[in-house]
């Protein structure tokens, strides 16, 4: 008998549609896995075991079952994007518990496309921290439990990792995709401003915050992608020479690169002069207000979201980030900061295709009961590992993570690749190439 768990969604879905798998033994499969795993991993907040069940019954019984590009692939969302009859916790106590009444426009894509959504995943409270634990769960990397799978799309990345889903939807406010994805060794990408219909929360962190995928290949990126942009996704035929900047770099004053990390950018480096490109080390001109800028934006996109919830009930880092940033919610909302950021950058993207930097800059925080630590200890823990994604998010440009290296501990390091607004197909061409170069192991094998 085949087995559909650790299988990539374009060979799940290619089978359920020539009819060699059906939707309920596939969604079955990784339901099974997911009560096996999860209790040692914490992906899910909720598993929807029933519901899926008899929704990938729907799926093999639509007459367009053949066309369907995500045909019977069991998918994990996020819990700051509403599903149809669950509720929208957003890894929070403050937050009503009822069903939404619709699905989200990305949740309701992939569904037309024909996925099915077994669970909601953890994530940290209203999604503000790079570490994923809270009331109603804790996230932990499946290459090394003792570590924070990451966050804010902890839970979601875990989910993958662990092989309880192929693909996973995301989002990126402040590397929110990036980073858990650099931790659990996954591919995603944060799509430029306007590609996928963004709608996280209130505003979107002021249009910082998109989704997107998180997925063991650049295929299953790629074609997820399409999906929640409503528009092919096409690979290049004749893929051009691409000028590339390595910089390995932290854009915080202060924050230094690890080792592993600055190693894999080289070897990413290195795989990308083996394919024909140009490239050479080269450091963008980040302003040294650049910390400030982030900190004003991360905080300032929590007081939004904190408006109308019950601040007894969210935990203190919460509550101290959302009252620092309703100071600068109107210079936040005006955009001079992330304008004059962008003009600064863009002559640096005139002279180079593509930005290449480490993903992180250390590894992730041991996985503990962060929630419960004060807000200045979470600062600083979150500016010293992931210093590297907040500019792209202030910018509004693509940015990815792909896996390349490993820790010590076997656990993988990753780089990041960043481009021009609208360069998504050339940058996942680019991750491609490289996956090809050095192929990277899709999940954890936690049997």
């Amino acid at each position: 008998m085949t087995s559909w768990v650790g299988r990539t969604a374009t060979e799940i879905a290619a089978a359920v549609r020539e009819k060699r798998a059906t939707p309920r033994e596939v969604v079955a499969e990784h339901l099974a896995r997911i009560k096996r795993l999860d209790g040692g991993i914490g992906a899910f907040r909720v598993v929807r075991a029933e519901a899926a069940l008899a929704e990938a019954d729907e799926v093999a019984s639509r007459g367009d079952l053949a066309e369907l590009p995500l045909a019977g692939v069991p998918v994990a969302v996020k819990d700051n994007l509403a599903v149809r009859g669950e509720s929208k916790r957003v890894g929070s106590a403050a937050t009503p518990d009822t069903p939404s009444d619709e699905d989200h426009v990305t949740v309701a894509r992939l569904r037309a496309a024909g996925a099915v959504v077994v669970g909601l995943t953890n994530v940290p409270e209203l999604c503000v921290f790079g570490t994923t634990e809270g009331v109603h769960g804790t996230a932990r990397n499946p290459w090394d439990t003792s570590r924070t799978a990451g966050g804010s799309s902890g839970g979601s990345a875990a989910a993958v990792a662990a092989g309880m889903v192929p693909i996973a939807l995301g989002n990126d406010g402040m590397g929110s995709l990036r980073i858990p994805a650099a931790n659990c060794g996954l591919v995603t990408i944060k799509p430029g401003t306007g590609v996928v219909p963004a709608g996280v929360s209130d505003g979107d962190w002021f249009g910082m915050s998109e989704n997107g995928p998180l997925a063991t290949t650049v295929e299953d990126a790629r074609l997820m992608l399409s999906v929640l942009a409503d528009t092919e996704v096409v690979r290049p035929d004749t893929p051009g020479t691409y000028r590339i900047a390595v910089s390995l770099r932290s854009p915080i004053a202060g924050v230094a690169v690890s080792k592993p990390y600055a190693s894999a950018a080289r070897e990413a480096a290195g795989l990308l002069i083996r394919a024909g490109h140009q490239v050479r080390r080269a450091d963008p001109p980040y302003p040294v207000s650049l910390g400030v800028t982030s900190l004003t934006h991360w905080t300032a996109g929590t007081a939004v979201d904190a408006q109308g919830l019950d601040v007894r009930r969210l935990s203190r880092r919460t509550r101290v980030h959302a009252a620092v940033g309703k100071r600068f919610v109107d210079r936040a909302r005006a955009g001079a900061s992330r304008e004059e950021l962008r003009r600064r950058l863009e002559p640096f993207f005139d002279e180079y295709d593509v930005l290449l930097t480490p993903a992180l800059a250390r590894r992730s925080p041991r996985s503990e009961p962060w929630h419960e630590r004060g807000w200045l200890r979470n600062i600083m823990a979150n500016t010293n590992y992931s210093p590297l994604t907040p500019p792209w998010n202030l910018t509004g440009w693509p940015a990815m993570a792909v896996p390349l290296g490993t820790l010590p501990s076997g656990a993988p390091t990753a780089v990041q690749l960043v481009g021009r607004p609208g360069s998504e197909a050339e940058l996942l061409a680019l991750a491609e190439r490289m996956e090809e170069l050095r192929p990277w192991r899709r999940t954890v094998p936690l049997d």
